[in-house]
């Protein structure tokens, strides 16, 4: 649709900053916290990341929706942001793998978007008075109006959005990576399969898909379960997922993994599960001032580099951290915590996504380091 016959759409910010621009999906009114995310591809995976719950996404990229969207590119049961930002979109995708266009799809799951905003203007404004709440709204074009809506949302700060995008029932996970983009090991024929017992914070599907390329049994479990029932299925190791919110406001599942802890079994956490980890090993969290939302973040230690994929909007305050814990990797932009190790348990996590979906796969090998701790542990058992 040209600009010229396009529905009106209005974007306000907190601080009463507003953008006119033009609506694409689904009519209404969206309010949430406004972020902004740099990746180049992978806008369908970024809009069904449970991680993104409660958000309304700035995407950098100057044009949306060029290849459509597809079943197979989602990381959930479908879009979970709040609203989509955009400069330019694209009506009418070419790509072979399309089976719908981006505005056709997200009109399907009533979340609306904006287009025809300078993004780049949004996003200097996001980086220098950090993250803010917002709303997205075809409805509602008065900007004084929208605002006041906005300031009766609560903050992302103390917001626990877990609940809303974990499972409500145990299931077993068994799709692989697709043999086509498979870029990593495989598990070896006869090797018996490593349980893996995943609580969902907001889980994306290729991270449970890597868990199987590597040969792992995976159950999924809600965020609310025991941990008596955790180790009923004796795993041999437990992985702690994404998701979305303020980690320190999850305060059940911390408890659940200092429970755990006990047990002292291979632990993996990444994102959500990383601070969630940190903070049952007696670290804090804070708020970043825009967070990390892209696909090219360095992080590393000692010298070595990986490329990473990230989306998270806390991180884990090092000063916080025991003894018992060090730091093996570290955002190499501003220095804040990515990676953690226990000194004696067979635990480790990162802030970043080694399954990299989108994004690079230089991280992936912490998939192969988690299956290898929970061979050492289950040959550990076997020679006592």
């Amino acid at each position: 649709m040209p600009i010229s016959g396009a529905q009106p759409a209005l974007l306000v910010l907190a601080d009463g900053s507003h953008y006119q621009g033009y609506s694409f999906g689904a009519t209404g009114t969206a309010i949430g916290e406004v972020v902004f995310n740099t990746g180049m591809t992978g806008y369908q995976e970024v809009l069904t990341d449970p991680s993104y719950c409660g958000q309304l996404i700035t995407f950098t990229y100057p044009e949306l929706g060029n290849v459509g969207v597809n079943p197979d590119d989602e990381e959930s049961n479908g879009p979970v942001a709040k609203a989509a930002i955009a400069r330019n979109i694209c009506h009418r995708p070419s790509n072979w793998r399309s089976t719908q266009s981006l505005p056709d799809y997200l009109k399907e799951h009533g979340i609306p978007g904006i287009y025809g905003i300078d993004t780049r203007a949004l996003t200097l404004k996001l980086r220098s008075s950090g993250a803010m709440n917002g709303a997205v709204s075809t409805e509602i074009l008065d900007p004084e109006a929208l605002l006041m809506q906005v300031q009766s949302a609560p903050s992302m700060a103390g917001l626990n959005l877990v609940p809303e995008v974990s499972t409500n029932t145990v299931y077993e996970w068994q799709e692989p990576t697709p043999e086509i983009w498979e870029f990593g090991p495989k598990a070896q024929p006869g090797e018996d399969p490593y349980t893996v017992v995943a609580i969902d914070f907001g889980v994306k599907r290729n991270i449970l898909r890597r868990l199987a390329s590597y040969g792992c049994r995976v159950i999924v479990v809600p965020v609310s379960t025991s941990p008596e029932e955790i180790l009923s299925y004796n795993p041999d190791g437990i992985f702690l997922s994404n998701g979305p919110g303020d980690p320190a406001a999850v305060k059940d599942g911390v408890a659940t993994v200092k429970s755990l802890l006990n047990a002292e079994k291979p632990m993996f956490g990444i994102c959500m599960g990383h601070q969630i980890l940190g903070q049952a090993i007696g670290g804090e969290t804070f708020k970043l001032k825009f967070g990390h939302r892209g696909l090219n973040q360095p992080c590393g230690l000692s010298q070595q580099v990986e490329i990473t994929s990230q989306n998270h909007g806390f991180a884990i305050d090092a000063e916080s951290l025991s003894g018992e814990l060090e730091v093996t990797h570290v955002n190499l932009n501003d220095r804040t915590v990515a990676g953690l190790r226990h000194k004696q348990l067979p635990l480790f996590s990162v802030q970043y996504h080694p399954e990299a979906s989108p994004g690079p796969h230089d991280a992936d090998y912490l998939f192969g380091q988690f299956v290898e701790s929970m061979r050492q542990a289950r040959q550990a058992t076997a020679s006592v």
